[in-house]
């Protein structure tokens, strides 16, 4: 795994000094990569298990290495990081992990610290690599969660410990990759076989929902003829939520990449118009090539800030406005977003706020509003849409998927992961009165 190691060392060291979002930067790495199929396998197990345990990682160095890990060199470091995980949570025997280790060093031009990471590494496994208990509670939760100490709190304190410990266990394990199938484009029995060699299982709470394992998706014929799109089951719950009808019209207005577009307009049978939006080019790109190859019809693509009204745009029938937000229910794809600085996400309300008051503007009377998240946050979703209906009395609460039960049968619902297994996820349903 000589190879890998090197390659995802490297790929730690931009995500980290880059501060992107992981998936983003792996998939565009591995892209470009001549790894073949199963080496890009393990340095995804590799690269995502070092970013969800940084905590843990991170506590069982500063066991065993002089220098505090905040003190090291940022590529030994995530070497380290990468030695330990190994030896912890992969089938990866002893030497062999430590091995790769020391000869990594001298790939990464760094020689000189070969000595200092055997040492460590060595040390971690004369000790049965045992993670040590911290006596702190504070950092026993810490280590034991591998989140910081403000996250624990904040979910705690507006979810209890049993949706803690559920969203934050559940980040811990690689996140389902669930379908959503196009019955536009042929019946259930053509597309299971052309999903091919790829297990695929119905899921039990929507039609036209599977959960895969195995394989790439989008090797498969199915991919090719527009089949399906990969989608998480709280973003089609989302679309349902909204219940477009054929022949109306729709507002997407943060649409990229372009997943709940494309479910809303299947669910139109492609019959209506759906407009949907995003700040920049090259994502609007993404969410039209998405749209052809679903050979959907109906979707127009188009640049658009969200905060800003456009008075072109038609009165629709339904408008989705699902908001840039923190990501908090999330974390199990992004895992990087746990060591965000909270302060950065105390601006995100006022944006979220501004771009629901536009999207409110568009909505015909007797038309619905859906304001969505996939964050946990309390203040960018409970308090961007009831301080909206503070200020709006034209609009009115609506319940919505009650056949569903709970937490549906509400005119707001927060899901995670203790729910149906979904991401994180928050939508309210709103009508325009008059």
């Amino acid at each position: 795994m000589g190879a890998e190691l090197v390659f995802c060392v490297r790929l730690l060291d931009k995500t980290f000094g880059a501060q992107g979002y992981s998936n983003i930067a792996l998939d565009r790495a591995l892209r470009d990569s001549d790894l073949n199929p199963q080496q890009k396998s393990r340095v995804s197990a590799l690269y995502y298990g070092v970013i969800e345990r940084l905590p843990e990682l991170d506590y069982v160095l500063s066991r065993y290495s002089k220098k505090p890990p905040e003190k090291l060199d940022p590529t030994v470091r995530n070497l380290l990081r990468c030695g330990v995980y190994q030896l912890a949570h992969m089938r990866i025997p002893d030497n062999a992990a430590v091995n790769e280790c020391v000869n990594a060093c001298k790939k990464l031009r760094y020689t000189s610290a070969s000595g200092f990471v055997n040492a460590v590494l060595r040390g971690f496994v004369r000790d049965g690599k045992q993670i040590p208990v911290p006596k702190d509670p504070a950092l026993r939760r810490q280590v034991q969660y591998c989140a910081p100490d403000w996250l624990i709190k904040q979910l705690s304190s507006e979810y209890g410990e049993s949706v803690m410990d559920a969203l934050l266990t559940d980040a811990l394990g690689r996140p389902p990759v669930t379908l959503r199938r196009n019955p536009l484009a042929g019946d259930e029995p053509a597309f299971l076989r052309a999903m091919g060699e790829i297990s695929v299982e119905k899921h039990p709470l929507l039609p036209d929902c599977y959960r895969v394992q195995g394989g790439d998706v989008t090797r498969t014929d199915a991919f090719a003829q527009g089949m399906f799109h990969v989608q998480d089951l709280a973003s089609q719950l989302c679309c349902l939520a909204l219940d477009p009808q054929p022949g109306d019209t729709v507002l997407d207005l943060c649409a990229a990449p372009g997943g709940k577009s494309f479910t809303l307009a299947e669910l139109m049978e492609d019959r209506g118009q759906l407009y949907a939006f995003d700040l920049h080019t090259n994502r609007v790109k993404l969410i039209a090539q998405g749209a052809q190859r679903l050979h959907l019809q109906c979707v127009h693509a188009q640049t658009g800030d969200a905060s800003i009204h456009n008075p072109e745009l038609p009165q629709a029938d339904r408008v989705l406005c699902d908001v840039p937000c923190s990501g908090l229910g999330v974390i199990r794809r992004k895992p990087e977003i746990k060591y965000k600085d909270p302060a950065v996400f105390a601006g995100l309300p006022p944006v979220q706020a501004k771009i629901l008051e536009n999207a409110a503007r568009y909505v015909k009377p007797g038309g619905y509003l859906v304001y969505s998240t996939c964050t946990l946050s309390r203040a960018e979703n409970d308090g961007v849409v009831d301080g909206f209906l503070q200020q709006h009395p034209e609009f009115e609460e609506v319940s919505f998927l009650e056949t569903l039960g709970e937490p549906f049968g509400n005119w707001k619902v927060t899901l995670h992961p203790g729910c149906f297994g979904s991401d994180g996820f928050f939508m309210a349903k709103l009508k325009r009165a008059r």
